[in-house]
Formats: C-alpha cells, structure tokens, sequence
C-alpha cells in the first residue's frame, strides 16, 4: 500500500505468481486482481493499474511507451531471460498498440556480475543458444565464471528492437544495507530472505 501510495495513489497494485518463465499477461478492468496469475511480465494501458514485479537477485524490467500509453513490467530470472520474456512483454505491449521504437525500458537492482558466480554448463546452456553470449561471461576459478545477467538482459532488448535501455547498476547481493538478495541469504544461512517490488502504472483515467 506505501508503495501503491507513493507511486500511483488510488491504483489497484496486480501481482503475478511468477515461474521463471516467459508468459507475459494482458491486464485491464476485467482482471481477478486476486488471482496472481503463474506468468512472469504484464502489460496495461488502462489507467489506475500498478504492475508490480518481486525480485531478489532476478532482473526487474520496467517498459513504457509514453506516446501509446501503454506500460509493461517483467521478471527475468536467467532461464526467463533465456527464453525470451522481455520479447514476450513487448510483442504483448505491441498488441495494445505501442511501438518497438518508442518504448523505453529500464533495468532495476538485481545481482551484479561481480557476485554471480555460475558454472561452465551454464555458460554452455547460454552459448548453446548464441555464441555471442560468451560476451557476458568474466573468467572466473576454475570451471566457473561471472555471468552479467543485467548486460544480457540489456542486449536482448536492443536486439529486439528497444533503442533507450537504462541500467541502474545496483548489486543486489553486493548492497546488504539496501537490497535484499537469494543467494546472499543462501551463503549466510539466513533463514528468510525479502523482495525487491518494481512498479509501474498509468495515471489519469
């Protein structure tokens, strides 16, 4: 609700049941609110209605075609990522009537490549789909590397056609203090861990 408040007052927030998938959902006034959905992107251009995306290591993407007036919001955990659900989003916010060329997307915290340690068979899980994927990863000890999930993430959606891409940069694992983190928890031991929540709506009605 602070969050809700602080963004878009009066707005009804949506939530998915996210699966590290590739679905993306179209949502408007006819939406169960309270369903929350087994996808992993939404999109609107209905007024009053605030995406909301849960993240804690995964990437958040924000989308927004000002003009159209249509906004998007997607989770893209590396195996989304890898099958494509930022695509998705945006063959979905082209169904509503935005345009590849006036969407702008921005890339919220998520784990920074400094801090995401991956072994060789998921590099080749990521080279086996494009060879020029070997571009995001950073040796590491042995058998293993740095893979930048945020630059891969960036570099689909300027493949696919999205020209303004923002990174914040923002290390999820490294920012104790301001980010909560999976695998930082998984290292520690620490019995719970939170979320990151990213919105975006539309105002006006």
């Amino acid at each position: 609700r602070r969050v809700a408040d602080a963004v878009l007052p009066d707005a009804t927030l949506t939530g998915l049941y996210q699966v590290h998938g590739n679905r993306c959902m179209i949502v408007d006034e006819s939406t169960d609110f309270a369903a929350r959905p087994e996808a992993d992107a939404h999109v609107t251009r209905t007024p009053g209605i605030l995406l909301g995306i849960l993240t804690a290591d995964c990437v958040p993407v924000l989308f927004a075609d000002r003009e159209a007036g249509v906004v998007g919001a997607a989770h893209a955990g590396w195996k989304g990522a890898l099958a494509g659900v930022t695509d998705a989003t945006l063959d979905a916010m082209e169904s509503l009537g935005a345009r590849r060329s006036n969407i702008a997307a921005a890339i919220g915290p998520c784990i920074g490549r400094a801090s995401y340690e991956v072994d060789d068979g998921f590099v080749q899980r990521f080279i086996g789909d494009d060879p020029a994927n070997e571009r995001f990863f950073a040796a590491g000890k042995p058998g293993h590397a740095m893979f930048d999930i945020a630059a891969y993430v960036a570099a689909r959606l300027a493949a696919a056609g999205v020209s303004r891409i923002a990174i914040g940069g923002q290390d999820t694992y490294a920012d104790a203090d301001g980010c909560f983190s999976y695998r930082r928890a998984g290292h520690k031991g620490e019995n719970a861990y939170g979320r990151q929540l990213s919105v975006i709506g539309l105002a006006g009605g």
